[in-house]
């Protein structure tokens, strides 16, 4: 198909059969917010998977859903022993094998010099850097978008002991199992260059960042904070929206805006990537699975027009 077909629309349907239509080298960056490694030993990514995670949530029979992270999982709790870290690691290995069928398909669609960034969790973005780059592409950096953080989910050692009714707990007051959360992490890859930064941006455009700040005259960095949320609104149930302004920023960050480049999100969600390009005068693609997202999305972008 030609690449005209997909422009500035929402595909409904899994990323990687959708990925697989659009033309080789004809993406200038990508940015998506995937589902993160919670409890994906066996399944497939489809909508009967997010039915069944959402469900496992609102039933209140995993209390691991916190700010920022989405659905419940099974490895949260259980007994530490070997058969747990087994259980543990093979859901990490079946999760960067996932990962790595849609970055081969990114690796084949995205112009030489592109970027990919991806959000995923602290404890996990390792893996989808291994992902990409076993699919060919070059790790450049990590993204910390520090965020608001509430309290951490871990295990409080002082009110744990103080239940059982052991001796003296309070010897254990302030150790926890986890430290607070203030960051999400962004990997960012890079499709291989083309000899060098200079060609590959004369031949496609890409291949470079823009680093200069101006909200604080000087040089980016890596690490991006002081994000406004968004205003709440009751018609996008998405659980893990990212904020427009730090979509716009990614995108602003690593792809040139005119006519000739395309930013895809082939897990669109309920659709900032899609609003952002709008925003910024850039063509877009987004792939989404959950048909209930896609509506959100295309109300978002039909009530944006008309703000236009």
């Amino acid at each position: 198909m030609k690449i005209d077909n997909f422009k500035n629309k929402i595909i409904t349907g899994n990323c990687l059969n959708v990925l697989k239509k659009i033309p080789d080298e004809s993406i200038a960056g990508c940015i998506t917010d995937p589902p993160y490694n919670y409890e994906f030993i066996g399944k497939d990514w489809n909508q009967y998977e997010i039915e069944r995670r959402m469900e496992k949530v609102n039933s209140k029979t995993s209390s691991t859903l916190v700010k920022n992270i989405p659905y419940g999982s099974g490895l949260s709790g259980g007994v530490r022993n070997k058969r747990w870290y087994e259980k543990n690691r093979k859901n990490i290995l079946e999760y960067r094998e996932w990962v790595k069928t849609w970055a081969k398909e990114l690796y084949r669609i995205l112009k030489p010099g592109a970027y990919v960034m991806v959000f995923n969790s602290t404890r996990t973005s390792a893996h989808i850097q291994v992902a990409f780059e076993d699919e060919g592409f070059y790790a450049r950096d990590t993204i910390v978008w520090r965020r608001q953080s509430g309290i951490p989910k871990g295990l409080n050692a002082e009110k744990k002991l103080e239940k059982m009714g052991a001796k003296n707990p309070e010897i254990w007051r302030g150790w926890h199992s986890a430290l607070r959360n203030e960051w999400e992490a962004i990997t960012v890859i890079q499709k291989p260059l083309i000899n060098s930064y200079i060609n590959t941006l004369t031949l496609y455009g890409v291949g470079l960042l823009k680093t200069e700040n101006e909200e604080i005259n000087g040089f980016q960095s890596n690490i991006i904070e002081n994000i406004k949320r968004d205003s709440k609104n009751n018609t996008n149930t998405h659980i893990t929206i990212k904020p427009l302004q730090l979509i716009e920023k990614l995108i602003s960050m690593s792809i040139p805006i005119h006519k000739n480049n395309i930013v895809i999100d082939p897990f669109l969600g309920s659709g900032t990537t899609a609003v952002a390009a709008k925003n910024l005068g850039l063509e877009w693609i987004g792939i989404e699975i959950n048909p209930d997202y896609v509506k959100i999305a295309e109300e978002r972008i039909r009530i944006m027009e008309q703000s236009i």
